[in-house]
């Protein structure tokens, strides 16, 4: 009887979470259907989820109009770059915090977290002029150096987290066998933090990946990434769903991807700590 009860609660578990799953999939199957319908289609009521004149249309006019290939190299620089000099700043402080703590630790901790809590419109202002008088308005640079900042609580906490779980001991043992901080960094504690420091750097490229406030006001050409090439679609005359929808899935395609094939290391690293 009691089997049967764990059956059946694991049956109506699972179908919970089959549900919430499509439910939060759904926008992006809508999106890439509407993709490949044509303009009226896109707009038609009642809509049509599968049973329409599907078309490709979208897609190359999409690529007639916008370089897809240069906003798609913009995006993956600004991600990349961001997220590994991020790393190369908290990798230090995430030591510092976890191995050499003071009374202030948790207090810094929780500011560098409350400023995630700010408005991003609330600086905007004074980046926008900063960047003005340094001329790295529309330059990779200071994109990649903006979205590192703002995500740079979220990489020291998680690596914060990932540290704590390594024994110091290991760490005594090789400061005895006369290793330096350096050494003790590189040689001991990175090795041992591979799954952590993966896993964060993952989820800051999607983050970085799908940063859109601070591309559409930085930047107009030059470095502009997927999510400008995406907003290109929205114009005074009107929305053209279908091709919006195109040049949204084109822009988070590849994001998708990497998500699908590092989806392990992704649970991994928003969960650790949870589950013991």
């Amino acid at each position: 009887m009691a089997r049967a009860a764990s059956t059946r609660q694991t049956i109506v578990m699972t179908a919970i979470g089959w549900l919430v799953g499509l439910a939060i999939f759904f926008p992006i199957l809508w999106t890439v259907l509407t993709s490949f319908k044509t303009e009226g289609e896109a707009v038609s009521i009642p809509p049509s989820l599968l049973f329409f004149d599907w078309t490709l249309e979208n897609y190359s006019e999409v690529q007639e109009r916008s370089n897809y290939l240069r906003h798609f190299a913009n995006s993956v620089a600004i991600s990349i770059g961001s997220t590994l000099l991020g790393l190369l700043v908290a990798v230090p402080a995430a030591w510092a915090m976890a191995f050499a703590p003071t009374r202030r630790t948790k207090d810094i901790l929780m500011w560098m977290l409350s400023t995630k809590m700010l408005p991003a419109v609330g600086v905007l202002m004074p980046i926008y002029l900063i960047f003005r008088d340094l001329g790295l308005l529309d330059s990779l640079l200071g994109l990649t150096v903006v979205i590192m900042l703002i995500n740079l609580p979220i990489i020291v906490w998680m690596l914060y987290t990932y540290f704590r779980e390594i024994p110091p001991d290991i760490l005594e043992a090789a400061r005895m066998d006369g290793a330096g901080l350096w050494q003790e960094v590189v040689h001991v504690l990175t090795p041992m933090a591979v799954p952590g420091i993966a896993s964060t750097f993952l989820l800051n490229v999607i983050l970085a990946w799908n940063e859109a406030f601070w591309t559409l006001n930085l930047t107009t050409t030059n470095a502009a990434p997927l999510t400008a090439f995406i907003a290109s679609y929205s114009s005074p005359e009107g929305l053209f769903w279908a091709k919006l929808s195109a040049a949204s899935t084109m822009a988070i395609a590849p994001i998708l991807i990497l998500g699908w094939f590092s989806q392990r290391q992704l649970v991994r690293g928003l969960t650790f700590g949870a589950v013991k």
